[in-house]
Formats: C-alpha cells, structure tokens, sequence
C-alpha cells in the first residue's frame, strides 16, 4: 500500500496538466480551425473579395460580405417570412418572437430582449457618445454609427447594387435604391390608399389628411408640415441666400430655384406642349399656353 501511494500522489499531480492538454486540443478539433485562429495573431486575411477588394482572415466571413453585394438573404424567418444575409441576423431577429423582454428602461419604460440592448438604448437619455471620429472630431453613441460615418471620409461603398451597379456607403440606402428597379412601394396610406416606397414620404404625405404643422416658426410663429419648409421660411427673417449661381452670381433661398435658374444659361426648356411642340422653362407657363388649344379662358380677379 506505501508503494502505491506515491503513484497515486503523481497521477493526481498530472491529471490537470493533462486535462488542460486535451481541452486546448478539443478547441482545435478541424485543421482548418486551427489556421483560421492563428491568423488572428498574424493578421493574414487571403480571402479577397473580387468586388470591393475588402480582405477577411475566414472563408465563411468573405462569403457572409459577398451577400452585401448580391443583395442574397438565404436565411429566412419561420415565424414572419423576413430574411436575412446573416445567421446571426436571424438568431437575434428569433428573439423578438420567442424571448420576454425582460430588460425595462427606467427613464422611458421601453423594453428589451437584451442587457445590451438596454444598454446602448440608455445612451439616448444620458447623451453619451463615447465612439469619436479621428478624422473630424465627430462623436457617436454606437460603435456601428462611427464605423458608418468613417464610409464618409474614405469614399467606400460596399453595398452595391446588382441592376445598375451603383455603390452605397449604407445597406438601408440600397435597400431603398433597389425599389427603383423593383417598383415596390411598401408603405400604405390608410386614409387614401396612396403608397410610397420610402417611409418618410409616407409621414410627410400624412400631414395632407390630419392637417398637422408641428414645425414653428420662433420669429413670426408661422407653422409647417415639414421641416424642410420652416428650414426655407426661417432664410427670410436671417436674409440668407445659401445657394448661388457660378454663371452670374445671382443667389437664392431654396436649391430648386438655383436649379430652374440654371436651365436660363443651359438654354434648357423642359416642359413642352404636346400639341403643338413648344416648350417652356416654367411648368406655369405652359400651363398658360395651353388655355390657347383648349379655348379656356384664364381666370380674371376683379
């Protein structure tokens, strides 16, 4: 029994030396496995991707970015039909269907499926923006804007489209651009059936039917639907004409008006009438003219 005892006592010794062994070598079950990890040390990415040039240390991440560019989404949801060109789209997506959200704002009550989602929503409220652009000093609150915003300074557009192949910086300007091609208009106006293929469009087309102008003026008090249209009025009361004309000089509040400007120097006379051919610069022009074809006399304010 005293002989056994030392043994027993180097066995014991050895066993975590071993097991330790045979862990680290169930990480590395697949050769390729093995390779793939080590060029995270290295820094060798040879997978090339032949459109936009981007390297990557894995095949399947290559793959995964060779979707941005064909627009595929193989991975698609049980529950809704939506798709995604990433697993890991669709793991997360599953959760809006089958995970509680147990995660509560305590500013807004909004609540989340995940701590960190909860997390990066905080971020709102507290005004934190922690991720700041080394080229131009403009910080983010989210890592993913920061990493969207540096597309700005290098001109990349990995989203391209496979119609016309034009290039995008974001994925949701592509998805956009792509109605275009498809003439899919997925917004629906309840009130008068009038679909549209962005959604802002949508929101500023609502505004006919309830009549809200939540854009004041704080000089005059005047109210607009749009932003955009308070943007133009406010130009009055500060005078300002940002957009001016190389040709001549002549400056204006509003960039469609330096556009219509422009056709007087290019000779441009885009609408024409389609009895008789002639054209004009302004649409109320033509409008005018056709009262001759038509017999209709203008209206006369007395």
């Amino acid at each position: 029994q005293e002989e056994l005892e030392p043994l027993q006592v180097k066995q014991e010794q050895e066993e975590p030396e071993d097991q330790q062994i045979k862990e680290e070598n169930q990480r590395f079950t697949v050769k390729s496995s093995l390779n793939a990890h080590i060029r995270t040390h290295t820094g060798e990415k040879p997978f090339s991707c032949l459109t936009c040039g981007k390297r990557f240390t894995v095949k399947s991440s290559l793959n995964a970015h060779i979707r941005t560019h064909t627009g595929e989404k193989p991975f698609s949801c049980v529950n809704c039909g939506k798709s995604f060109s990433q697993k890991s789209y669709l793991a997360e997506h599953t959760l809006i269907h089958t995970e509680e959200k147990a995660f509560s704002c305590v500013k807004c009550e909004k609540r989340f499926s995940r701590k960190q989602y909860l997390t990066e929503h905080i971020k709102i409220h507290t005004s934190e923006k922690p991720f700041s652009c080394v080229t131009c000093g403009k910080s983010f609150s989210h890592k993913h804007y920061l990493s969207k915003h540096m597309r700005i300074h290098t001109s990349e557009k990995p989203f391209s489209c496979v119609t016309c192949r034009k290039g995008f910086s974001i994925k949701q300007d592509l998805t956009r651009h792509m109605r275009i091609h498809t003439g899919q208009r997925p917004f629906l106006c309840v009130n008068c059936e009038k679909t549209f293929s962005l959604k802002h469009d949508l929101t500023r087309h609502m505004t006919i039917h309830t009549g809200e102008k939540p854009f004041s003026c704080m000089t005059c008090g005047k109210s607009f639907s749009q932003k955009q249209h308070l943007t133009c009025h406010m130009r009055i009361h500060m005078s300002e004409k940002p957009f001016s004309c190389v040709k001549c000089g002549k400056s204006f509040r509003q960039e469609q008006n330096l556009t219509r400007h422009m056709m007087i120097h290019k000779g441009q006379k885009p609408f024409s009438c389609m009895t008789c051919g002639k054209c004009f610069l302004r649409k109320h022009n033509l409008t005018r003219h056709m009262l001759i074809h038509t017999g209709e006399k203008p209206l006369s304010h007395c």
